[in-house]
């Protein structure tokens, strides 16, 4: 009897031992074949000119593009580009790698609006115009079947000249988190106008300066369909959902013009120093404080705004919420990614990648911003300090005026094989992060 066991238990260590081998050969083999896919890659020279950390690449997957703004890449690896003006009736463009070289080799356009907001899912395409949010059917390749036939799923948002813009995500739960810039600065009675004092309360927030809540199984929804989800945030342009957390992520676009509107309380310095451009995590019903209050990421406070009776000194916000992260002033946070791939090392599985367009309201300081930045998470929050993790899209070392920088960051994407795609809507490029060694 003691040697039947035995015998079993050899037969299991040698099944075990077997089955060991074949995992480590078959993680070996897909190691090896992920490598080697990599290696057919058309890293450009220099990587295109973008500093990136070493063991990156950078890929240029098209140019020319108009001026895309967010994109989406399915699971298939065809990118979507939302442009912000049509070119030639065409606001939407679709790019495909066919060779696998990284270098997009077809390029076809439908959607005759402009807009920012684009994403996808194993079912639709959805995206923005200024007013309204559409989606698109897909086929089982990933690829939108009737181009010219959109469900309208949102319309009659609030667009005029400032902030107009609607980007948006889902959180796949049947849901979409729109953000509906604010018409103004600082809600003052006459807008960006010396002397003019902030409205009380503002009247914007009943219609914008916040995120809205829709259904995207429901058609021709506007405000008396949806629910203002949070308020007090300027303007969003940057916002993803946190399936780790659960929760909607967002960046803000902070005031403008502190020394213009009041020279006698900000120099030229500090209003090219603040207010702080800033990072929250978002629950139902959060108010950021704006227009009352900014963040000093100096003084750590949210500081009354001016319009309102503020010095500079003066804190406010007690029921406002508080920043998750501050970044520098007036860079201008376009796009927010979470980072859930497998190509990068880990130290940024889960992290925030964002993308700063960079800002002209640091004149006469020069500009900043035009960069990719990292922001580590762990356990719901941030864990370090922001890095840079690309860089050199402006093409200068000092830029003056946003015109004169070559690139503008202002999408991010994930691909499928966790590489991270960048947009730019001045030169027109899209970019294509990848990590290169083992």
């Amino acid at each position: 009897m003691l040697g039947n066991t035995q015998k079993l238990h050899d037969l299991i260590t040698k099944f075990l031992f077997f089955i060991l081998v074949l995992l480590a050969f078959s993680a070996c083999r897909q190691k090896q074949e992920i490598t080697e896919g990599r290696a057919d890659l058309a890293i450009s020279p220099d990587n295109a000119g973008i500093k990136v950390p070493d063991g990156f690449g950078v890929i240029k997957v098209a140019d020319s593009l108009g001026a895309p703004r967010h994109i989406a890449v399915n699971s298939n690896g065809a990118i979507y580009l939302k442009l912000r003006k049509p070119i030639d009736g065409e606001g939407i463009l679709y790019l495909e790698d066919q060779d696998g070289d990284g270098i997009a080799d077809t390029k076809k356009g439908f959607a005759d609006y402009g807009g920012t907001g684009i994403y996808v899912d194993d079912n639709y395409l959805y995206a923005s115009s200024d007013e309204e949010i559409f989606r698109y059917k897909l086929n089982a390749d990933g690829e939108v079947t009737e181009p010219y036939t959109a469900d309208t799923l949102v319309t009659d948002l609030v667009a005029y000249r400032t902030h107009a813009t609607k980007s948006f995500t889902l959180d796949g739960e049947g849901n979409i988190y729109v953000n509906i810039g604010a018409y103004s600065n600082a809600c003052q009675e006459e807008d960006r106008t010396l002397g003019s004092p902030g409205v009380m309360p503002c009247a914007i927030l009943d219609s914008a300066g916040g995120i809205w809540k829709f259904r995207a199984d429901k058609f021709k929804q506007s405000y008396a369909e949806g629910k203002r989800y949070a308020t007090g945030l300027r303007n969003v342009v940057g916002l993803d959902w946190n399936f780790k957390l659960n929760k909607l992520v967002v960046t803000q676009h902070g005031r403008d013009q502190l020394n213009t509107l009041y020279p006698d309380l900000f120099d030229q310095k500090t209003s090219a120093n603040l207010p702080a451009e800033t990072m929250y995590i978002i629950n139902e019903d959060d108010d950021a404080g704006w227009p009352y209050i900014y963040y000093d990421h100096y003084q750590n406070k949210k500081i009354l705004s001016p319009e309102y009776g503020g010095d500079g000194k003066k804190t406010a916000g007690e029921n406002a919420i508080d920043p998750i992260a501050t970044f520098p002033a007036h860079i201008a946070p376009n796009a927010l990614l979470f980072y859930t791939g497998e190509m990068f090392p880990e130290e940024y599985k889960n992290g925030a990648f964002i993308a700063f367009h960079g800002s002209w309201n640091r004149a006469p300081e020069k500009q900043e911003g035009f960069l990719v930045a990292f922001v580590p998470f762990m356990n719901g929050k941030p864990s370090g300090e922001w890095q840079v993790f690309a860089d050199g899209f402006a093409g200068l070392e000092e830029v003056f005026s946003p015109s004169e920088a070559k690139h503008r960051p202002t999408g991010l994407a994930q691909g499928p094989d966790g590489s991270l795609y960048v947009s730019d809507d001045s030169g027109g490029t899209l970019f294509r992060i990848v990590y290169t060694e083992q």
